[in-house]
């Protein structure tokens, strides 16, 4: 393995920590397209950075383009707080009229100069390695690890310092203004430490993976675990894992890297929402079979519990009483079997002791609608056990 190699994976791994951090609260706080906004919006503010500095490496370039990001979550707030239109709504609005004034600057005033839109907002993680940082003529490394590293170490230490206000403002407003953290302080630095995250990450990953190293691995998180530190740590291994393994599936294929990644981040994601064990989609989906089948079991008992007579007991009548498939009628009756509910006798099915006493408490559960009348019932009768 080449250094350049070494530390193409070394930079796509400090942007994916950097952009992961900010991501999570971003995601939680529901802002998840603020990300894309920003990352886009921020072109007018490079453009009169480089207009004042005569310079595309000065670091003010970075200053003006945070500055740009905030700019844009100001606007779009103060449109959405009109009630005439919603938050997406408003960044559709925001953040194309100000990538376009940068276009339009560019256009008029850059013709001449290399600033253009590619310049500034495609960024390609093959080139970084050969934009190296000297001082008094020292190679230092790629400078995008620099900026990066800085930008990361930056980002570590607020999280450190303010974990409990941000925990606490975006989870409950009203709570964190009551213990007199301020929200709009806290949700204004987010946004700031954002624009910063991105505005140093596009140079050198692009603005589309930027985007996607903010939102995938925090939202792949998610469908995980509920726990805040726990979804920090999850994003960044994910992040972290999507970044080195999106740059070896590029060099097997002989593809854009930064495409690649993008590539890997979506398919981890994938395999989380089909796969993960609470929220997954075939997880869901299970229980959503189970609740059925539990509504089920409670209409059978229910009718035996409200039936004395043989004829309404009888196995056959009850499947066209209850007026239910076979294989439906077939699996309600041997999980009332499992759980020792019924007892079947010449085709005669009766409730037991356990079943009266389970359909006495979903009976009171029904007439009171009260969550704590039902809340341990299938822990106390172990359905879905077997």
């Amino acid at each position: 393995m080449s250094n350049p190699q070494l530390e193409i994976q070394l930079i796509a791994a400090i942007v994916a920590v950097a952009c992961a951090i900010p991501g999570v609260f971003l995601v939680l706080r529901k802002m998840a397209l603020i990300s894309d906004a920003i990352s886009h919006s921020i072109l007018p503010g490079i453009v009169i950075g480089f207009f004042i500095t005569q310079d595309l490496n000065s670091p003010l370039l970075i200053l003006f383009a945070a500055l740009t990001g905030v700019i844009t979550v100001i606007l779009v707030e103060v449109i959405q707080k009109t009630g005439l239109v919603k938050e997406d709504t408003a960044i559709g609005l925001v953040f194309p009229t100000m990538f376009s004034i940068g276009v339009i600057l560019i256009a008029k005033n850059a013709n001449d100069i290399h600033l253009d839109v590619d310049a500034v907002l495609l960024g390609e993680l093959a080139f970084a390695p050969f934009d190296r940082m000297f001082i008094s003529g020292m190679d230092m490394g790629p400078k995008s690890l620099w900026v990066m590293g800085g930008v990361l170490l930056v980002s570590i230490t607020l999280l450190i310092l303010f974990f409990k206000e941000l925990k606490v403002s975006t989870f409950d407003v009203g709570l964190s203004s009551a213990l007199g953290f301020s929200p709009v302080v806290l949700h204004y630095g987010l946004m700031s430490v954002s624009s910063v995250t991105i505005v140093g990450a596009f140079d050198a990953v692009g603005a589309i993976l930027v985007v996607a190293l903010m939102i995938a691995p925090a939202a792949t998180a998610y469908l995980l675990t509920n726990d805040l530190k726990r979804m920090l740590v999850l994003s960044v291994v994910f992040g972290v894992f999507s970044a080195i393994a999106g740059y070896w599936l590029a060099h097997l294929l002989d593809a854009s890297i930064s495409g690649s990644m993008t590539t890997v981040l979506g398919i981890v994601f994938l395999l989380v929402y089909l796969f993960a064990p609470k929220k997954g989609l075939i997880s869901v989906l299970y229980r959503q079979k189970q609740q059925r089948t539990e509504v089920s079991l409670i209409t059978f008992l229910l009718h035996l519990n409200n039936h004395t007579e043989k004829s309404e007991r009888h196995i056959n009548h009850l499947q066209e009483h209850i007026n239910w498939q076979k294989v439906r009628s077939k699996s309600v009756v041997d999980l009332a079997l499992k759980n020792n509910m019924i007892t079947i006798d010449n085709h005669i099915v009766s409730l037991t002791e356990k079943g009266k006493e389970f359909t006495g408490k979903a009976l009171d559960y029904i007439l009171t609608n009260r969550d704590d009348k039902i809340e341990n019932i299938k822990d106390d009768f172990f359905l879905f056990r077997g």
